[in-house]
């Protein structure tokens, strides 16, 4: 684990960005990067030991953000509902890039990418392994995400080059916990009794990473951070479908889940990733997929 370093993470406010920030801040000086918009955003974080700066990624408004930390986890995501494709291309790739010129003296900047810059594979059970086709797979709910997360990448490793700045970047699947996840999100349906909408015509694999494995391997990922930059998936180690972890919602709360099939042109019809390159880095997840979702769920609908 590292230890008395002194860390960027951004997206401190996001899904992700809070947990991970929170495991890291119990060995190390960590600040936090957000817009914190949200009431009581700022408090959540100085809860955690973790000291807020306010910044516009976007922009590149920094305000008083330092440029001497010396590892970047960057977690921050622009996610819009719309074709925005230039707004999309400046939130998630060009702000990397200014990011990293803006802490390139860093020894370590690990950026968070997704499973989703892959091209569809029409096997459902088809596991993304990074020498894969990149593409821009279908995502109904953010129809420029996989488009500007491929840009990302491209100026991530453009500017790991040319700045002489180790990184890595670390393709998230399915990551979930008691702070969200597309998990999180399916249980929280599961328990309202609302139906829970998946890719026709199954099934749905994954390879879903909790938020504790993914803050163990913050570390051994930034040690592995190069020029060129380091490509590996972030994700778990099982194969789990969307209709296994319902199911295991269901029998948890005592109720059926309500699961409903919808085409979605362009889509990947599953999303598992290989793990083999993750695993030689940072060794094998330490929460088993069935403890760490029923555990999940627990906590978000009993307020454990």
């Amino acid at each position: 684990m590292l230890s008395d370093r002194k860390l960027l993470v951004t997206g401190l406010t996001g899904q992700i960005g809070h947990p991970v920030a929170r495991i890291l801040a119990a060995d190390n000086e960590v600040w936090g990067a957000a817009r914190f918009t949200a009431e009581g955003s700022r408090q959540r974080a100085e809860s955690i030991g973790v000291t807020p700066v306010t910044v516009d990624l976007e922009t590149g408004d920094y305000g008083d953000l330092p440029d001497d930390f010396t590892h970047v986890v960057h977690l921050a995501v622009w996610m819009g509902p719309k074709p925005d494709h230039d707004r999309a291309v400046r939130a998630n790739a060009e702000a990397t890039g200014l990011l990293m010129q803006h802490c390139r003296r860093a020894e370590g900047f690990l950026v968070a990418s997704t499973n989703s810059v892959y091209r569809a594979n029409g096997d459902p059970n088809h596991r993304y392994a990074e020498g894969d086709p990149l593409g821009d797979p279908a995502m109904p709910f953010s129809p420029t995400y996989s488009m500007s997360k491929n840009a990302q990448e491209a100026v991530a490793r453009t500017m790991a080059r040319a700045l002489g700045l180790p990184t890595t970047i670390a393709r998230i699947n399915a990551s979930y916990g008691p702070n969200g996840g597309l998990p999180a999100y399916h249980g929280d349906a599961v328990a309202a009794g609302q139906t829970v909408h998946l890719r026709a015509p199954g099934p749905n694999a994954y390879s879903p990473i909790h938020e504790d494995d993914l803050g163990a391997q913050v570390a051994p990922l930034l040690d592995a951070a190069s020029t060129p930059a380091t490509i590996v998936n972030w994700c778990g180690d099982e194969v789990v479908t969307a209709e296994a972890w319902c199911a295991l919602f269901g029998e948890h709360l005592g109720v059926e889940p309500d699961l409903a099939y919808g085409d979605i042109p362009g889509a990947q019809p599953g999303s598992a990733g290989d793990p083999t390159r993750r695993l030689a880095l940072t060794g094998p997840c330490t929460v088993p997929w069935r403890k760490g979702m029923t555990d999940m769920l627990d906590a978000r609908t009993k307020g454990a």
